[in-house]
């Protein structure tokens, strides 16, 4: 019994001997295989003279010489493409997963968001059934082409079409013309044909959300929004201006636009922009610029 067991340690030992020397080698191999010949040359210059003058083992030296050669010649190219892919493949992942994250932050912002506009809306369609019967109804309509224009964006994830965007926030807009009457006017400048233009969902509608609640509604006589869409050369350009109270450019980003300069850096990486601006004659300009894709 007693040698039994001692053949078991000698045995466990012999594998942890193994295992260990198969983690050293495939860490040298993976070592010589990426780098340059000028390294190699150095490295396996310093074995030799330290194996062959130093240790008196210049057969140690020439083996750890031609061991280095042949893994660089033979499988240097292929081993480097291999661990390059590996490092690619892992990138995709994390921006897969931040993208995903994206995703749900929009998801929760957007779930934030919704139901105080619809019950404010509904609240307004209850208000004026009795005492205007046909603005509630036209304030209905408007609600009805809104969500129709909104729940397919929120469904697809950043692969919206401008045309959509602009038909939620013309829906969205309607209502807080009917909300705030003749304190609101609007303006769109987008030609017809960026009507197809890929666009990230509910960028826009963010955009105008702000003008209406920082800028236009705390001030007394309301104002006017402007919104534009237009190429900058490779760039398609959607900006949307207000003449309202105002911000402070040098503040921290709110919520809303966090989010779309997040989204934007995992959509895009460095093609994309988003650009905030106090224009001279008060208000505020912000604009999104993303690479152009037709559709």
């Amino acid at each position: 019994m007693s040698s039994r067991n001692g053949d078991n340690h000698i045995l466990t030992v012999v594998l942890d001997i193994f295992e260990t020397a198969t983690v050293l080698w495939w860490r040298f191999f993976d070592w010589v295989a990426v780098m340059s010949w000028k390294t190699l040359g150095v490295v396996v210059l310093t074995a030799f003279i330290i194996a062959a003058p130093v240790l008196k083992l210049p057969e140690l030296g020439l083996f750890f010489v031609v061991i280095s050669v042949a893994i660089k010649v033979l499988a240097g190219g292929k081993r480097s493409a291999d661990l390059k892919a590996a490092e690619a493949t892992s990138k995709a992942n994390v921006e897969a997963l931040e993208r995903r994250l994206m995703e749900a932050q929009m998801a929760a912002l957007q779930a934030q968001i919704e139901p105080h506009f619809l019950f404010n809306t509904l609240a307004l369609i209850g208000q004026l059934i009795e005492t205007d019967p046909l603005q509630a109804s036209q304030i209905h309509t408007h609600l009805i082409q809104y969500l129709r224009s909104a729940m397919p964006q929120m469904r697809e994830k950043n692969t919206g079409r401008l045309g959509q965007q602009v038909a939620l926030s013309r829906a969205y807009l309607n209502i807080m013309q009917a909300r705030m009457r003749d304190r609101l006017t609007v303006n769109f400048d987008v030609p017809v044909y960026l009507a197809d233009a890929a666009f990230p969902s509910m960028m826009l509608q963010t955009l105008v959300e702000n003008s209406i609640k920082h800028g236009l509604e705390p001030k007394t006589e309301g104002g006017h929004i402007d919104i534009r869409a237009g190429l900058a050369g490779r760039h398609l350009q959607v900006t949307v201006k207000d003449n309202g109270v105002g911000f402070d450019v040098h503040a921290d980003d709110g919520i809303g636009l966090s989010n779309i300069r997040e989204r934007l850096k995992v959509l895009y990486g460095q093609e994309a922009q988003l650009l905030i601006e106090a224009p001279l004659d008060g208000g505020a300009q912000v604009s999104i610029s993303v690479p152009y894709s037709p559709g």
